[in-house]
């Protein structure tokens, strides 16, 4: 990759005021989402934050309790996770939004799959792929709702349930994306850029 100079100002997160550090907080993750605030403010479109490099061997949301390498479990989730993610993810909305960037940035935050609505017996949760949840936020998104509902039990969609492409279309609209576009394909046959709708709900 070849960045410009200014780009290159972008990675230093050290410049920013201590207090504001502090406010995403002083892990990979936090320091992560401060970087990326950075990246967007400094003209880079399209920025992923992980949370982690790996799950094996670190306090991570693979929560299989397997007592080896992927030994976390639910007390992991309240205790370290659910803190860490809740206080980056809030103050990059909020730093975002204070410095006026937040109606001109899409933020989501989601995983691959979600968790067992059981714990196993070791007291973990397995892969479960039929219910998790995406937060969307920024780029014109009606926050404080929820579209769609799982069972009691979380274990299947009840009402509304929205599959990966529409996410994906949802994403492409947010970018400002012409959802009809087609893009060079094998053969020369032009290919969709989706054929999914995206979930409306979330900007009216």
């Amino acid at each position: 990759l070849i960045f410009s100079e200014k780009t290159k100002k972008a990675f230093d997160v050290a410049a920013e005021k201590q207090e504001l550090r502090d406010r995403y907080g002083r892990n990979t993750f936090g320091q992560s989402c401060l970087l990326a605030r950075r990246l967007v403010e400094h003209g880079v479109r399209l920025v992923t934050v992980n949370m982690f490099d790996t799950v094996f061997s670190e306090v991570t949301w693979d929560c299989h309790a397997d007592g080896g390498s992927l030994a976390v479990n639910l007390d992991d989730y309240r205790d370290t996770l659910c803190p860490m993610f809740d206080v980056a993810y809030t103050a990059l909305l909020s730093d975002l939004k204070e410095r006026g960037m937040l109606d001109t940035t899409l933020v989501l935050a989601m995983g691959e799959f979600g968790r067992t609505p059981q714990l196993n017996s070791r007291g973990g949760r397995d892969h479960w792929p039929g219910v998790w949840s995406v937060l969307f936020a920024g780029a014109g998104v009606r926050g404080g709702q929820v579209v769609g509902s799982s069972d009691r039990l979380g274990a299947e969609p009840r009402d509304r349930p929205t599959d990966p492409a529409q996410v994906a279309a949802t994403v492409f609209g947010g970018l400002g994306l012409d959802l009809g576009a087609r893009l060079p394909g094998p053969e020369n046959r032009p290919m969709p850029l989706t054929e999914a709708e995206p979930v409306s709900e979330l900007f009216r």
